[in-house]
């Protein structure tokens, strides 16, 4: 009896100092960041929190993501290094906010006729796959999104390119170039700042999707939105994730990461034509004037921004970048997914 005693005792004792060595779940927990320069109540910061939540969802709470909207953790022209540095495990903003830093997918913001985000979008995200950029391989990129065409949101009516002379337009990226071939004057500044300068009259207007007149409220300071084929450009966006970050998970939780970030892509395409619809009614009701240009007219503003695709491709060939056949895949994409 003694001796069963003992031997239930010494077993007790070594079951217990095995946990002792057993990592707890909650040591087992992966928890990330997640930087996003979109405002909390915008649909691409709500499907950003969306994703978070599939994440964890499809990994059974093995991953836990904080989630910054806003830029309150990163601002937007700092989020994509922040994410290279570790300060945010994951960041959505736009290539554009840092202009050089991605010559080769600066051209998918060329004024190329897309006809929709979703159309944008796909488009942006295959480019990326096919081309696969080396200014891209410091990250994981998760999703690649982009809006719309673009119009002119105004605080005057413009009708001719002498009405657009000398005009102080806010834009981003190679909208720059498109403002200056105009003979407009770009102010470069990220959508966040763009209600205060519009309503301070720091600029007189900006080129932008037609989303941004609701989920940005733009709509409430300009009174004009001028709609042209010559701004049937876009501007590309990413959600990226720190490298050493993601090498470092399981192969089955890298595989979540992997298969929600590809159907995100669709995810965000369809939040920017729901938002560009929701944007024109915001702007209606508000009793502003929406309008095109006369036929004339259109064609001067088309061969105005002409030079921009030519003298991209150009620049992109003396770096050693392959700029036309960046250009030639994107019109290629852009016919494909446009029908």
């Amino acid at each position: 009896m003694k001796k069963k005693g003992l031997l239930t005792i010494l077993f007790a004792f070594c079951f217990l100092f095995s946990l002792a060595f057993v990592p707890s779940t909650k040591a087992q927990t992966i928890n990330l960041t997640y930087s996003n320069f979109f405002p909390p109540t915008h649909g691409h910061a709500i499907q950003g929190d969306n994703m978070i939540k599939e994440i964890e969802k499809r990994t059974n709470g093995r991953v836990k993501i904080s989630y910054f909207p806003g830029g309150t953790l990163t601002k937007p022209t700092v989020c994509y290094d922040g994410v290279v540095k570790g300060i945010s495990d994951i960041g959505m903003s736009c290539f554009a906010y840092t202009r050089g830093r991605f010559p080769v997918m600066e051209a998918v913001d060329l004024p190329l006729g897309y006809k929709s985000g979703k159309v944008a979008t796909r488009v942006a995200y295959e480019f990326y796959k096919k081309m696969n950029p080396k200014e891209l391989q410091d990250v994981k990129v998760l999703v690649i999104h982009a809006h719309g065409p673009a119009a002119l949101l105004a605080k005057k009516d413009v009708n001719s390119l002498e009405e657009i002379k000398g005009m102080k337009i806010r834009c981003t990226g190679l909208a720059s170039k498109l403002a200056k071939y105009l003979g407009a004057a770009p102010v470069a500044m990220p959508q966040n700042q763009a209600y205060e300068a519009l309503q301070k009259g720091v600029v007189e207007g900006s080129f932008a999707p037609i989303e941004v007149l609701k989920g940005w409220k733009q709509g409430e300071v300009i009174d004009y939105v001028i709609e042209t084929k010559a701004l049937g450009y876009t501007t590309a966006m990413f959600v990226v994730m720190n490298k050493k970050k993601y090498d470092s998970l399981p192969p089955d939780i890298k595989k979540v990461f992997d298969e929600v970030g590809e159907e995100w892509v669709d995810v965000h395409g369809n939040v920017w034509d729901s938002a560009d619809r929701a944007g024109l009614k915001f702007t209606i009701e508000l009793g502003k004037t929406i309008h095109g240009l006369s036929p004339a007219e259109e064609e001067k503003w088309v061969q105005s921004i002409n030079p921009i695709i030519i003298d991209y491709q150009t620049k992109m060939e003396e770096k050693g970048l392959p700029g036309r056949k960046a250009v030639s895949l994107l019109r290629e994409l852009v016919a494909k997914y446009n029908k």
